[in-house]
């Protein structure tokens, strides 16, 4: 049977790991698999700066390409480190194919917030159940994902999941939260 990208997706999102087999194990693919992750931004942060934004959309930009690239590139040290490398390609491949399943969760996320609010849970509540429901579906692709895709322990993904996000925010937040404290201080 040839490969399917969808087929993995769906069953990746569903917790199959029968999915990575959908993915292929190549540079290729790998660069194929963040192009539209990377694109998407871009073409943002252009029409951004078209409109005098020049600063911000550079700024966004970064804050975008570091959010893309510190996952793969935590996950190959860590790969590495566990003699895990030949693993690698293919996971981060699935990884970055596999946000594409984030929009229809956010919208079942949604769906079941609404539900919520329609019983007479407040707004606010309402929104926090919805990020709560989306955030948590994404850490557990992000550790599915690495159980499988690298052959972790439940625990040892668990473990990574949590230094890899936490990284991940530093490097996205961590320099507008200097610039600020700078220009206060």
């Amino acid at each position: 049977m040839k490969r399917s990208i969808p087929r993995g997706i769906l069953l990746l999102a569903r917790g199959k790991a029968q999915g990575l087999a959908e993915f292929d194990s190549s540079r290729e693919a790998f660069l194929a698999s963040l192009a539209p992750w990377i694109a998407f931004p871009l073409v943002a942060s252009l029409l951004l700066a078209l409109r005098g934004g020049l600063l911000v959309a550079a700024e966004e930009f970064l804050a975008t390409l570091c959010a893309l690239l510190a996952p793969p590139v935590i996950t190959e040290w860590v790969a590495r480190r566990l003699q895990r490398e030949r693993l690698w390609l293919r996971f981060a491949t699935a990884f970055n194919w596999s946000q594409w399943a984030l929009p229809p969760a956010a919208l079942a996320a949604l769906f079941l917030a609404n539900a919520a609010l329609g019983a007479g849970l407040p707004v606010p509540a309402a929104t926090y159940l919805w990020m709560g429901l989306l955030g948590a579906y994404a850490l557990w692709l992000h550790w599915f994902l690495l159980r499988r895709g690298l052959a972790l322990s439940a625990w040892g993904a668990a473990g990574f999941v949590v230094v890899i996000n936490l990284v991940t925010a530093a490097l996205v937040m961590g320099p507008q939260l200097l610039q600020r404290a700078l220009l206060r201080g």
